[in-house]
């Protein structure tokens, strides 16, 4: 399954447009980092991790997800 990546310091966004319904939960609440017109349309960095992680536990199809970055 397709995945895009968008890291922001301690945590990466990543997106599944397969799984995407365009419920627009996401615009909504981060307007700063989701802009459906713009390339890339999320700009993780415009958010906290913590505002991330909070907005993407809202997302109701399970496209948006996220990971922590850990240093080796």
């Amino acid at each position: 399954m397709e995945t895009h990546e968008y890291p922001n310091g301690s945590i990466t966004v990543i997106w599944q447009p397969q799984k995407c319904i365009h419920s627009a939960v996401c615009v909504k609440m981060l307007p700063k980092v989701y802009n459906p017109k713009d390339r890339p349309w999320i700009k993780a960095e415009n958010a906290t991790p913590e505002e991330l992680k909070n907005q993407i536990d809202q997302c109701p199809s399970g496209a948006l997800s996220y990971k922590f970055n850990t240093k080796q």
